[in-house]
């Protein structure tokens, strides 16, 4: 499809612009998403790019390692401070604060690499049935019609910039318990320039979409109860191999743990042809009140 048709892709694809205010500090051009508050991979891939914009372009991120420390203001921009931890001859690391009202309201650790040979292994892509025979938001919401309100609904029946199809097509609204492991299939809804160089980027930006819910499954949990408070709280990324946003990436999720009102959850991503590509977990908030 095209960019053009679909306002919220525009807006992400605005979110991966930053205005450089002074040698390593950055500040969103665009408004920022999210339904009550930033979406945090929203501030995710904005403070990797920060990062990347002082590293050499011959070294590739490889890791992240990020907290969420304050709920983002929508209404406000952000700003990003990095830190030029260290340049080495194969590495280079970076820190990086994201800023709203003059406190920090995420703290990122980001590893560039060269890239180099060694030795290669990884571990089977789940065998789940393909993109095309898996539900999308709007199938997934109108089978709940008549269950859930009219504003999810409607919030569902959009257009998105990603394209995410559950294999499970009651996930996100069936309040039955369930295994604490679920899979989901995504991509940029667009075709990208072939030499499009943000793709990492994009990928903590999709990150972060459905992770926490996995550890919900097991206690007849929706993210949309009321009486329900979550967040994420810590966000680690390890990218293995090159991929695509715009081709169908398998987002392969459990959670071996969920304790002291937190929620821990791991996921593995795959490109079509079984290729691990990066690896990801998360600990949220996952507090019922009342």
């Amino acid at each position: 499809m095209d960019a053009q048709e679909n306002d919220n892709l525009q807006q992400v694809m605005s979110h991966l612009e930053l205005e450089k205010l002074d040698e390593n500090l950055y500040r969103t051009t665009s408004s920022n998403e999210g339904w009550f508050r930033v979406y945090g991979g929203q501030v995710l891939a904005q403070a990797l790019l920060s990062a990347t914009h002082t590293v050499p372009d011959d070294r590739h991120v490889h890791s992240l390692h990020a907290y969420f420390l304050r709920p983002g203001d929508l209404k406000h921009p952000i700003i990003y401070q990095v830190d030029r931890i260290r340049d080495g001859r194969s590495f280079t690391t970076r820190r990086i604060v994201a800023i709203q009202h003059g406190k920090a309201i995420l703290n990122m650790s980001a590893s560039f690499q060269i890239p180099e040979e060694g030795l290669s292994h990884q571990i089977d892509m789940p065998d789940v049935p393909p993109p095309e025979d898996c539900a999308d938001r709007k199938q997934m919401a109108e089978r709940f019609r008549g269950q859930i309100s009219e504003d999810l609904l409607e919030r569902f029946s959009r257009q998105f910039a990603v394209d995410l199809r559950h294999v499970d097509i009651n996930s996100l609204f069936d309040n039955t318990p369930k295994a604490p492991s679920t899979s989901v299939w995504f991509r940029l809804n667009t075709k990208l320039p072939a030499n499009y160089p943000l793709h990492a980027h994009l990928l903590a930006y999709a990150s972060d979409m459905t992770l926490l819910q996995t550890s919900l499954r097991p206690h007849g949990q929706s993210l949309f109860d009321p009486k329900l408070q979550i967040a994420s709280l810590d966000h680690t990324m390890w990218f293995h191999r090159p991929f695509r946003m715009d081709e169908w990436l398998l987002y392969s999720q459990d959670s071996p743990s969920s304790s002291q009102a937190r929620g821990f959850n791991r996921g593995n991503i795959f490109s079509r042809d079984g290729t691990l590509v990066a690896s990801v977990c998360q600990e949220g908030l996952i507090r019922l009140r009342g």
